[in-house]
């Protein structure tokens, strides 16, 4: 790549879309374990990013053109700083100093990133990242983060730059599954693949594609709730310890959902639970979530910029009990496996960047009205990483929200464990952590009923008769769940 480049037209839409109480950054964390020694954290970090021309790239506007051109008076000084929080330095003065990177904006005349180190007094430090949404996607960003591991399983006293073919083959095994975890059937995704080859062309593909579009711009808004109303642009966020994905996958494979139906079942009965607790009304509810699908061809592994589309599924809120909740979220995620919702949003988003921000604001605003929150899912590296010979224990990020959306929910796993990550504004929910607490005990309830089998008029009797796996095999897998669902009393579904 050039040291000057012309700015895609979809790269361009999310670099216009940035709105004072909406920042289009995508922030995340690496929590390093001791021990650590800054100097070579920073070293690493100046070093490998720089990798990329990107990240020396500021944005220049041409007679209304936007090119990435390289910034003659780049300084790394201003891009990788080092941070002490203010006592004790725990993880709610980390939680407050993240939300406060959330809402203040990168410098438009510099490049737009930038690179916090903070010390901890313990001995670890904590690299908290922000990326403007122009420079890459999520996925786009894992060839990032992956550029800045040392490689193989290292020692301090044994650090070596990381291998390229080994970068490729990790970033090759997580881009594979992200289609799986829609279950997306091969034919629509080689179809969403070509559509998006030639994403200004994708508006013109047909009836089917016309249908999406039109149900796009025709479906109803969400249900009223504390997550939909005015933003004030004052973040907060929260993330959850990590929860062992084998106890994810056991349960998953003995009802016969995916993953990802699991994940987003919990999501949903952490809201209900919330809205519970606040004294809200909850039957019926339903909250449209948009949900963005990696639309990389396979191979396509070290390409910056923005290369997904998106979908729109709407959580069962109102439905109290968790396993009928649980299917009806894999109903939903079925029906969505021969949608063109993915490779028509990229077309949609490609069109607009070359349009009047007149025009892009207004599709958005009669789009991002109609759903309440953003969730995403990104499968990370299955092994444990290092930065310059520190272990990396943590990783998490927090999607930005497009419009007026408020609620933006990450899902990250790595090293086999997964964890949520939530980020709101403070207007509607102030409160993150009580939302975030929710997480874990919602997907107990699924291990401790999968453990039970049906009872009571509200479960599904027919689809678990369907799905679930014998007994017999149900009862071998408790061996492998966490002792605080194996101790739990047995009692009716709410």
């Amino acid at each position: 790549m050039s040291n000057t480049e012309r700015m895609s037209a979809v790269d361009t839409t999310w670099l216009r879309m940035d709105q004072p109480n909406n920042l289009m950054q995508i922030v995340g964390i690496l929590e390093l374990e001791p021990p650590v020694i800054l100097e070579r954290i920073e070293n690493a970090l100046s070093e490998r990013l720089l990798r990329f021309d990107r990240f020396r790239q500021r944005v220049e506007d041409r007679s209304g053109i936007l090119w990435w051109s390289e910034d003659l008076q780049f300084d790394i000084t201003r891009h990788i700083k080092r941070v002490r929080l203010p006592t004790p330095g725990g993880k709610g003065e980390l939680q407050r100093y993240v939300a406060e990177l959330a809402m203040t904006p990168l410098d438009p005349n510099r490049p737009l990133w930038q690179f916090h180190v903070v010390e901890h007094d313990r001995g670890g430090a904590t690299v908290v990242a922000r990326i403007h949404h122009a420079i890459a996607d999520g996925m786009a960003l894992l060839t990032v983060m992956l550029s800045l591991v040392d490689g193989e399983q290292v020692a301090m006293t044994n650090r070596r730059p990381p291998s390229r073919s080994r970068e490729a083959g990790l970033l090759e095994s997580i881009l594979r599954p992200v289609s799986e975890g829609l279950r997306f059937s091969g034919e629509v995704w080689r179809k969403g693949l070509g559509l998006a080859g030639d994403p200004t062309q994708t508006l013109r593909q047909g009836t089917s594609i016309a249908a999406e579009l039109a149900h796009l711009a025709l479906m109803p808004s969400d249900s009223q709730t504390r997550f939909k109303g005015q933003l004030s642009g004052n973040k907060r966020v929260a993330w959850t310890d990590p929860i062992a994905l084998p106890d994810v996958l056991a349960v998953s494979n003995a009802l016969g959902c995916s993953i990802n139906d699991m994940l987003l079942a919990a999501v949903a009965g952490a809201l209900n639970g919330y809205l519970e607790d606040n004294g809200d009304e909850t039957k019926g509810v339903e909250i449209r979530a948009l949900v963005p699908i990696n639309l990389r061809p396979p191979g396509i592994v070290r390409e910056l910029g923005n290369r997904f589309g998106v979908v729109a599924i709407e959580l069962p809120i109102g439905l109290a009990n968790p396993l009928a909740r649980l299917y009806e979220v894999h109903r939903r995620m079925e029906a969505l496996k021969s949608s063109f919702e993915p490779p028509v949003t990229l077309g949609l988003l490609e069109a607009l960047g070359y349009a009047p921000k007149i025009v892009q604001d207004q599709v958005f605003e009669l789009l991002l009205s109609r759903a309440s929150a953003v969730i995403t899912n990104v499968p990370g590296p299955r092994e444990p990483l290092y930065l310059a010979g520190s272990k990396i224990r943590q990783i998490m990020y927090w999607v930005p929200q497009p419009g007026e959306i408020g609620l933006g929910v990450s899902i990250l796993s790595y090293n086999g464990q997964v964890q949520f990550g939530l980020i709101t504004d403070a207007a509607l929910v102030p409160d993150p952590e009580a939302i975030v607490a929710r997480f874990e005990p919602e997907f107990d309830q699924l291990l401790y009923f999968v453990l039970l089998g049906p009872g009571g008029e509200e479960w599904p009797e027919e689809r678990i008769e369907k799905k679930a796996k014998p007994e017999r095999e149900l009862k071998s897998r408790k061996r492998r769940l966490p002792r605080a669902v194996r101790a739990m009393p047995k009692q009716e579904p709410r």
